[in-house]
């Protein structure tokens, strides 16, 4: 789930409230390139008895192609902070050159409207289709993107990221396990087991993009090769195509078997 610490539209302890009134019991936190919003959603989680493990998600490259790897149940998510921070640089720095692209072709956005729209949170894409949206230059963000922000559109900007490895050894550095989010039909066999070799302790089974089918695979080589499932709703409180909160759960399970990892590589440490 994502909240204001980054692209979300909740702030963290809504996030927590709005699970809460959903019936869920527990929740990961894992806003893009930050953990500032986990202490204010654990704060909140304790005290009406929701559960949230601290996460992170973080863009990473692997041969060629980016993926999107998620840290969770980071027992010390302050030793990846210094990381995350250069990494938040580089998101405004990547606003700066969208804004400065949307300008060229004639879209007279200001850096000003979209780091408003950021506030303290790490600035992204979404918060470009806000400004856009407000201005009048898009319908809503769904058109920002398909007009302008999308994968290869005219101001797609290409973000900074970290190789797998890298935000793997970050990620175990901070006490957490690497996830491979949404990897949908994209993902064999090989694969998985090459991001194993490098790190990888977990795969996103459960996504709201994921098909039946694809789901029913990913779990088969997640078990296969020794990995624990995860999953869930990527929930970012807006309503442009996001499925709708609680709708994407997990087997309390997986929830057991990620904490026995966590437990294990601890125990590997000492």
């Amino acid at each position: 789930m994502h909240s204001t610490a980054s692209d979300g539209v909740a702030a963290p302890a809504d996030v927590v409230a709005a699970a809460h009134n959903a019936g869920l019991s527990a929740i990961a936190l894992t806003d893009h390139d930050t953990v500032d919003g986990i202490a204010e959603a654990q704060a909140a989680g304790n005290a009406i008895g929701v559960r949230v493990v601290a996460g992170v998600e973080l863009s990473a490259v692997d041969d060629g192609d980016e993926i999107h790897v998620l840290g969770l149940h980071l027992t010390h998510p302050e030793h990846i902070a210094a990381a995350l921070t250069e990494l938040k640089e580089a998101r405004r720095d990547r606003a700066r050159i969208t804004v400065e692209k949307l300008n060229s072709l004639g879209i007279p956005v200001t850096l000003d409207a979209v780091f408003a729209a950021a506030g303290d949170g790490a600035v992204g894409r979404p918060h470009i289709a806000k400004a856009l949206v407000a201005g009048g230059w898009a319908r809503d963000f769904r058109d920002a993107f398909d007009k302008w922000l999308g994968n290869g559109r005219p101001a797609c900007i290409e973000k900074r990221t970290v190789t797998f490895e890298e935000a793997a050894r970050l990620i175990h550095d901070a006490g957490g396990l690497a996830v491979y989010a949404h990897p949908g039909g994209g993902a064999s066999r090989a694969d998985l087991e090459e991001l194993a070799s490098l790190g990888l302790d977990s795969v996103e089974v459960r996504h709201p993009s994921h098909t039946a089918d694809e789901i029913v695979r990913l779990g088969a080589l997640t078990d296969e090769l020794g990995l624990v499932p995860s999953g869930g709703s990527d929930w970012h409180g807006a309503p442009e195509g996001y499925r709708a909160l609680g709708s994407m759960k997990v087997s309390i399970d997986w929830l057991a078997r990620q904490d026995e990892r966590v437990r294990r590589r601890a125990e590997q440490l000492t």
